[in-house]
């Protein structure tokens, strides 16, 4: 089978990554990575390639009832397949990018809500609830926003209840903004009383949430205004004139 040429940002995420797996040369994880890829090895295909993959890739390692099995099987070990997955995915190492994460404590914005945005890259909404990297967490009021968390799904792969787990990693955000969503997981988001917004079209997540920004200072939905706190009455009366 022919492999297409692999370019110089692979490249360098496939050398960065080989550096913290122990005895795994550049040429055994290109091997590796062409098995699982089907011997496509881009930006994009290494942006689905998971833990379980490479890891089952090396060693007698196997996972059985969702635990690691092998001798290798190691919590720093384990550790390590995590970090070179998030370096071939491009989000470590040299590749890692420096969100602007401001401090925050709990109070810190009266009247403001917590809003997880399922993200890839940057400050981008660009992910599905299922497969994001990571959810980009936003604490937003309607005169401010910041941007107080970026929380890895990296470790959702290994969870026996995938879903689960990432509804579990954004429990405190009662919005979710997201591309795409399954029905079996939006149930599970909307049974922990968080809200889904699917913007197909994905874009930069400031500009999205600035829309959610203009609905909380004027005429808030009844969705969001139960989020708020707010009641029928006090609706008209505190929103109404606003705008």
């Amino acid at each position: 089978m022919t492999t297409q040429p692999i370019s110089n940002e692979v490249a360098l995420r496939i050398a960065l990554a080989a550096k913290v797996l122990i005895n795994v040369s550049v040429e055994d994880l290109i091997e590796a990575l062409q098995t699982n890829l089907d011997y496509e090895i881009t930006e994009k295909s290494l942006g689905k390639l998971t833990v379980t993959q490479l890891k089952k890739s090396f060693g007698n390692i196997y996972e059985v009832d969702g635990e690691w099995e092998g001798e290798d099987a190691s919590n720093s070990d384990i550790a390590a397949f995590k970090e070179a997955v998030q370096i071939l995915w491009g989000e470590k190492g040299y590749y890692e990018q420096s969100l602007p994460i401001e401090p925050y404590q709990e109070g810190d914005m009266p009247n403001s809500i917590r809003v997880a945005v399922a993200s890839n890259n940057g400050e981008q909404l660009d992910g599905h609830f299922g497969s994001c990297h990571r959810y980009l967490i936003y604490q937003l009021s309607a005169d401010k926003i910041k941007l107080i968390d970026v929380r890895s799904a990296i470790e959702a792969d290994l969870a026996e209840e995938k879903n689960t787990y990432r509804v579990n990693l954004i429990r405190d955000c009662p919005v979710l903004y997201i591309m795409s969503i399954g029905g079996p997981a939006a149930a599970k988001v909307i049974q922990a009383y968080i809200y889904p917004m699917k913007v197909t079209q994905g874009g930069s997540a400031r500009e999205i949430l600035a829309d959610l920004q203009r609905a909380i200072a004027t005429s808030p939905p009844p969705w969001l205004a139960k989020i708020l706190g707010i009641g029928t009455g006090e609706r008209v009366k505190n929103y109404k004139a606003v705008g």
